[in-house]
């Protein structure tokens, strides 16, 4: 059995291409309206997510667009991680970035995982 968690650590390694990326974050708000501590850890293509504009090019009807999905996630204390050697091989900096964005390593996530967070991957 496993013990209860109030925190959830959500793995996406899709990007804008696919409709994975919105359902990720809509999980991870409905993890927020929950009552769990949702952190996101982008790796891959999914670093295209929170790329200033990447965002904007997603829309999977019916779920609310990408974009507007990523504010509302960071807006109610969602924490977005991206992996750094990802955000670096795309010739990203931070400022390319969403505000409030952080790019740090997977230790935070298994950080999170060992502390006991649920995880699900995308």
């Amino acid at each position: 059995m496993q013990a209860r968690t109030d925190k959830l650590v959500v793995l996406i390694t899709k990007g804008i291409e696919s409709e994975l990326s919105s359902v990720a974050f809509t999980i991870g708000n409905g993890g927020l309206t929950a009552g769990l501590k949702v952190s996101v850890f982008l790796t891959s293509t999914a670093i295209d997510l929170v790329r200033r504009g990447g965002q904007r090019l997603t829309q999977v009807a019916p779920l609310t667009a990408l974009a507007d999905l990523i504010a509302d996630f960071q807006k109610r204390g969602g924490v977005v991680w991206a992996c750094p050697p990802c955000v670096q091989s795309r010739g990203y900096e931070q400022s390319d970035l969403l505000d409030g964005v952080i790019v740090v390593g997977a230790s935070a996530m298994h950080a999170e995982i060992k502390d006991g967070a649920a995880t699900l991957s995308f």
